[in-house]
C-alpha cells in the first residue's frame, strides 16, 4: 500500500486559507443576526425569573391572606369566650371565681387586640405586595412583547439564511477534514481568540490583514516563498500572501 503523500507547506496554507474563506462567510451570517440570539436568550431568562418572582409574591400574599383569616377566626372565638365568661360571672359563688373569670376576659381582650394588630400588619403587607405584583405583571407583558418582536426578527433572518448557512457549514466541515490535525487545532484556537474569527489573513499593503501591524520586507519575502507557516508577531494570526489588492496607479 502506497504511503500517503505529505502535503507541501503551500498546499497546507491553501487548505487553511480556503477554510477561513468558508468560515468567514458563516461569520457574516452570524453578524447579520447580530446580538439577536443573545438578546432573545437574555429576555427568555429574564421572563422566567420574573415569573418565579411573581409566583413567590403570590404565594407570600396567599400566606398573608391565610394569616388574616386565621386571626379573624381567633378574634371571633375570643369574643365568644368573653360573652360566655361574662354570663358565667352572673352565677359565680365567690370573689375568687369572679376574679378568675375577669382574668380570662382580660386575656381574651388582649387576644383581640393582638389579632387586630396582626390583621392590620398583614393587610398593609398585602397592599405593598400587590404593588410589586402589579409592577411585575406589567414588566412581564412588556418583556414578552419585546421577546415576540425579537424572535420574529430573528426567525426572518434565519429563514433567509438557513439554507446558505447549512451548506456553508457542510463545506466547512468537509474542508476541515482535509487540514492536518495540528494545524486545525491552531486554527481553531486562533479563530476563537478574535471576535471577527480571522485566523488566517493575507498580507495587505505591507501589513497583517488582521491587526494591521507592519510586516518587514524580509518577512514578507518568507511569507511569499511559502516554505514554512509564519504567524504575525503581534496578533499570532497565520499569514499568507494571496489575494493582495492591486497597487493604485
Amino acid at each position: 500500500m502506497a504511503a500517503t503523500k505529505e502535503l507541501s507547506i503551500d498546499e497546507k496554507l491553501q487548505q487553511l486559507w480556503e477554510l477561513q474563506q468558508i468560515d468567514s462567510k458563516i461569520d457574516k451570517i452570524q453578524i447579520l443576526k447580530g446580538e439577536l440570539p443573545i438578546e432573545v436568550k437574555e429576555l427568555e431568562d429574564e421572563i422566567e425569573g420574573l415569573h418565579t418572582r411573581l409566583k413567590n409574591s403570590q404565594d407570600e400574599a396567599a400566606e398573608m391572606e391565610e394569616e388574616i383569616k386565621n386571626r379573624k377566626n381567633a378574634k371571633a372565638l375570643a369574643k365568644e369566650l368573653i360573652t360566655r365568661y361574662e354570663k358565667q360571672q352572673d352565677n359565680v359563688k365567690n370573689n375568687r371565681e369572679y376574679d378568675a373569670l375577669s382574668k380570662e376576659i382580660e386575656l381574651q381582650k388582649l387576644e383581640i387586640q393582638l389579632c387586630d394588630k396582626k390583621i392590620a400588619d398583614s393587610t398593609a403587607k398585602i397592599e405593598s405586595k400587590q404593588v410589586v405584583l402589579d409592577e411585575t405583571e406589567k414588566t412581564i407583558k412588556e418583556r414578552e412583547k419585546n421577546l415576540k418582536n425579537k424572535k420574529k426578527e430573528l426567525e426572518k433572518i434565519i429563514e433567509e439564511t438557513e439554507k446558505e448557512e447549512k451548506e456553508l457549514q457542510k463545506d466547512s466541515d468537509k474542508q476541515a477534514k482535509k487540514v492536518e490535525e495540528r494545524l486545525l487545532k491552531a486554527y481553531t484556537r486562533i479563530r476563537g481568540a478574535y471576535k471577527n474569527g480571522l485566523a488566517v489573513v493575507a498580507v495587505l499593503r505591507d501589513a497583517c490583514g488582521g491587526c494591521y501591524a507592519k510586516i518587514p520586507p524580509q518577512r514578507q519575502l518568507e511569507i511569499r516563498q511559502r516554505k514554512r507557516i509564519i504567524t504575525c508577531e503581534h496578533c499570532g494570526r497565520i499569514l499568507v500572501a494571496w489575494d493582495e489588492p492591486e497597487t493604485d496607479n
